[in-house]
């Protein structure tokens, strides 16, 4: 063991560390930690820039909504055929499965036509008080058979696969332009497991704060830190690998902030010591204590049921279920759980007949289930491929495009500028769907409720902006033009509990050009800021 107390081994030391550092960018530093994402990353002592546009130019569409999306992510390709039976079609389907079948006497009806094997049954609550949908079909031309391919294109929406980015990662590359020099206060996304999938890569970084496993996690927000700082050997190695705790740390500026809100949350339920529940109770736990995030993706697996798929599928399935049900259960006992949306995702499906080995073999189109009591009602979505009807290697035709599933939850739940959500889908316009939700309602209906709030409206000659203020408070509303300049201060006044409604006709007498602005609302500690058009 060496100690550091020679001035020489320090300088050798330090030059040591700074060509390593520059020999490390940001991913490869993380991903050789058994981390990657969001953070800081300092470069000579200096930030490292990729932008300097103006933050608030570039958040004009973002949604002031407290809506959250779960992705759960259903690794190795899930079944669907023995996930959501065909019980319209039963002979059918147990012809191509004279082994693997689901058998109708274990089935829990879903409705007349389809099914689900009643070790599921957790999610029967949800089916039967509206909270619970599956949407067939889902898939795309030409799909990759290939986990790895699947998986991309999952998180890329291009079926192509040449585009190294994610459609929410391309999202939050528009509202962030300065993100690696100037984050937002909380995490864009939450991402335990699947650490390298590209859902949530921009062009320029990864926007979600990502651990390999629920452990990680749970050990960042127990302490607030990635690693812990004490208790170094006196020599180079405890040296180094202080620097490299240390950095990490810094780069995970995050950490406080997740350890803030898992503090303040905590759960009313037990979870299952599973892989799903254990992600699931840290979820439910940075939610209720108002982390803030609006997109976690948490990660089961693996449904890659090549062989023995009876007895791996129901354990898969199982934790699915029970993990949801307790998930919703925790949420609604703080009133939270109409705010969360979860959906399904897997990179495709399996092969219609079974294999030789009591499996399925990869195949492509599967169903996707939503679940949520904001979904309002359960129900089927699009059209059950037809088992009779198989393509020309015996798998199941896609009759729902994923991306137009991506496009509605983009746009109905989480708010986003239709524009917006065309252009993180590579800029094509994909067709709604209707899932049982949309953005109009929250704006309406959310209106009501004890929290401070502000929308747009606009008449045949105005345009007017409505507060819900909860309490009385100092308030200054701005006008910006699009590129971020300040153009005016529209109110600077205390303003009353109540609502208030504020016209640009009459405020600005006609001053400006017809076209685009954003205003923002500064009341407390909070700033609002969303676009407007001015007639």
């Amino acid at each position: 063991m060496c100690k550091l107390n020679s001035n020489h081994h320090i300088k050798l030391n330090q030059d040591a560390h700074d060509l390593e550092h520059k020999k490390w960018n940001r991913r490869s530093f993380l991903q050789a930690l058994g981390l990657a994402g969001a953070g800081t990353m300092m470069v000579g002592g200096m930030p490292l820039s990729a932008s300097s546009n103006s933050k608030l130019a570039a958040a004009i569409s973002s949604s002031e909504t407290d809506r959250v999306l779960i992705i759960i992510r259903l690794k190795g390709g899930n079944d669907g055929l023995n996930t959501i039976v065909p019980v319209y079609d039963y002979d059918t389907y147990a012809s191509y499965r004279p082994t693997v079948r689901q058998h109708l006497d274990q089935v829990t009806l879903l409705g007349a036509d389809f099914g689900m094997p009643n070790y599921m049954n957790d999610l029967l609550n949800l089916w039967d008080n509206g909270a619970m949908k599956v949407v067939h079909g889902v898939g795309y031309e030409d799909s990759s058979q290939s986990h790895f391919a699947g998986s991309d294109i999952w998180a890329s929406t291009d079926p192509d696969n040449s585009t190294q980015s994610g459609w929410l990662g391309r999202h939050f590359e528009e509202l962030y332009p300065e993100y690696l020099i100037n984050p937002p206060s909380i995490p864009a996304a939450v991402q335990i497991g699947s650490v390298g999938n590209l859902i949530f890569d921009g062009p320029s970084t990864n926007y979600a704060f990502s651990v390999a496993n629920p452990n990680q996690l749970e050990a960042v927000a127990e302490n607030g830190t990635v690693h812990d700082m004490s208790n170094f050997p006196e020599c180079i190695y405890g040296e180094q690998l202080e620097f490299m705790r240390g950095t990490t740390n810094t780069t995970y500026q995050y950490a406080g902030t997740i350890h803030d809100a898992y503090t303040e949350g905590s759960n009313s339920f037990e979870y299952a010591d599973s892989d799903l529940g254990q992600q699931l109770s840290i979820v439910a736990r940075l939610i209720k204590g108002n982390l803030g995030s609006k997109v976690y993706m948490v990660t089961l697996g693996s449904f890659d049921t090549h062989a023995n798929q009876l007895n791996d599928h129901k354990a898969l399935l199982t934790d699915l279920a029970n993990s949801i049900k307790i998930f919703y259960d925790d949420l609604a006992a703080a009133g939270l759980d109409d705010k969360v949306l979860s959906m399904t995702i897997s990179e495709f499906g399996r092969r219609v007949n079974e294999n030789g080995s009591n499996g399925t073999d990869h195949g492509t189109a599967a169903p996707l289930m939503l679940f949520g009591p904001a979904i309002q009602g359960n129900g089927f979505v699009s059209q059950h491929p037809d088992l009779n009807n198989l393509d020309e290697d015996g798998n199941l035709n896609h009759t729902q495009d994923f991306r137009e599933v991506y496009a509605t939850i983009m746009q109905e739940w989480l708010c986003i500028d239709s524009n917006l959500v065309d252009e993180a889908l590579l800029n094509q316009n994909f067709v709604r769907v209707d899932l049982g939700f949309n953005c109009d309602t929250l704006s309406v209906n959310d209106f009501n409720q004890n929290r401070f709030k502000h929308f747009v409206v606009y008449t045949d000659q105005d345009t007017i902006i409505k507060i819900k203020n909860p309490y009385t408070q100092h308030m200054v509303i701005k006008l910006f033009d699009i590129m971020g300049k300040e153009i005016t201060t529209l109110k600077n006044e205390m303003v009353f509990a109540g609502d208030h409604s504020l016209s640009l006709k009459k405020t600005l007498r006609n001053k400006l050009s017809i076209g685009q602005y954003i205003y923002r609302i500064s009341v407390g500690n909070q700033n609002y800021s969303k676009s407007l058009i001015i007639r």
